[in-house]
């Protein structure tokens, strides 16, 4: 099930038609309000969430959407028409998996969506990956950073688990953005520079071992 909360009704209903002419099940609302309400019944594979909403905006409902151990871990896609970098660094500083401004193409709407939930996907295998003072186990999806646990996004989880398998490699922005967010889209390599931030900032000392090569990208090394 994909929840989405937009305002707007046209935009809302071709959301909602597009999700569910490619089988998705999928649910709207046009304020917080509601929203919250069906998350007490139900929880959602995804949510597309607007940032203008009437009362508490889209900002405000995912922090709240993060900060609650029932849903943090629920993937959510920013839709909105404010194109600003500021407010794509906001959304995704507070938690969004991905970024997508009005108008948009419903093919590439639904490209993302599909590369979203694969990455939200239990992980695959069991092996267990590690540099410096940092520790991931794969198949019980947790984090050490200096022997603590620490928790992680589905997207940034996916991104320190891509550059730990590719250690010691230096992986470009747009090598990153194909294989851990699943498209290749011009201009938004950005994303890639934010969640590295915060990935460094929730490892603390251990955040280390995530290199940045200047004027190529990022690589894991051992220092930490």
């Amino acid at each position: 099930m994909i929840y989405c909360v937009e305002d707007d009704g046209s935009i809302r209903e071709l959301i909602i038609y597009a999700l569910q002419t490619n089988g998705y099940e999928a649910r709207g609302f046009s304020e917080s309000r509601s929203f919250f309400a069906a998350l007490d019944n139900s929880l959602p594979s995804l949510v597309l969430l607007d940032i203008m909403l009437p009362g508490e905006d889209g900002i405000a409902i995912l922090k709240r959407l993060k900060a609650s151990a029932k849903t943090r871990d629920i993937p959510v896609i920013m839709l909105t028409a404010k194109s600003a970098e500021y407010d794509k660094v906001i959304g995704l500083d507070s938690g969004a998996d991905d970024y997508i401004t009005k108008p948009f193409g419903i093919m590439e709407f639904l490209s993302r969506v599909r590369a979203v939930l694969r990455r939200a996907g239990p992980p695959a295998g069991s092996s267990e990956l590690s540099a410096g003072r940092l520790a991931m186990d794969v198949e019980r999806h947790t984090v050490l950073a200096g022997g603590q646990e620490v928790t992680l996004t589905y997207k940034e989880f996916a991104l320190l688990q891509y550059l730990l398998e590719n250690k010691g490699i230096v992986l470009t922005r747009d090598k990153l953005l194909q294989e851990v967010w699943g498209y290749d889209y011009e201009g938004e390599t950005r994303t890639v520079d934010v969640h590295i931030r915060t990935l460094r900032q929730k490892l603390g000392v251990a955040g280390s071992v995530i290199e940045t090569v200047r004027g190529v990208g990022y690589r894991i090394g051992g220092k930490a």
